[in-house]
């Protein structure tokens, strides 16, 4: 049973998500001649900042001022799957071949945007699952821990996982 228009609804999941925990989506499904990267999200930190600077010292509110200064960049590739997908949940579809498609993307938008690019940048992944709501669904069922839930046409979608900086941007290039 597959999950019609996934990618899209686990996208708006993730991006939802994103957005209840701070952060601003710059672009969605950014296109270069290189591939696609599913969100693009921007995080200034200042939410935090205040609560950081009464709980620390002197010489770490210096440290976390610097570390403020400039926001953070998130290149998010969202794998949406159904239950028993092939690949592990979406995990063995980042290859070094599509790791390096993301990280040059994410050099072209940052060419786009030379004002985001002295940004602190990361590589995440969103494992999202999609399941469909049964009618005939009765008793307690298990499951694992959701990040994120919602449910759209009759499927139910969990943000399983989300990897922070999954990979990083010393991918040969060659």
């Amino acid at each position: 049973m597959h999950c019609p228009n996934s990618g899209q609804l686990g996208e708006d999941l993730v991006a939802q998500w994103l957005q209840s925990t701070g952060w601003i989506i710059l672009h969605r499904r950014f296109s270069s001649r290189w591939g696609e990267i599913d969100i693009i999200a921007q995080y200034d930190g200042k939410s935090g900042e205040a609560k950081q600077q009464s709980q620390h010292s002197v010489l770490n509110t210096q440290h976390s001022a610097l570390n403020t200064q400039h926001s953070l960049l998130a290149f998010v590739e969202v794998k949406t799957r159904s239950s028993g997908s092939w690949d592990a949940g979406g995990r063995s579809a980042i290859t070094p071949q599509k790791q390096a498609k993301i990280w040059r993307t994410a050099g072209m938008f940052l060419a786009q945007y030379p004002d985001k690019a002295d940004y602190s940048c990361r590589f995440d992944v969103a494992i999202v699952y999609c399941q469909r709501i049964s009618k005939n669904l009765t008793g307690v069922t298990a499951s694992e821990e959701a990040v994120a839930t919602s449910s759209v046409a009759g499927y139910k979608l969990k943000l399983q996982e989300y990897i922070l900086a999954a990979f990083d941007s010393s991918i040969d290039n060659g």
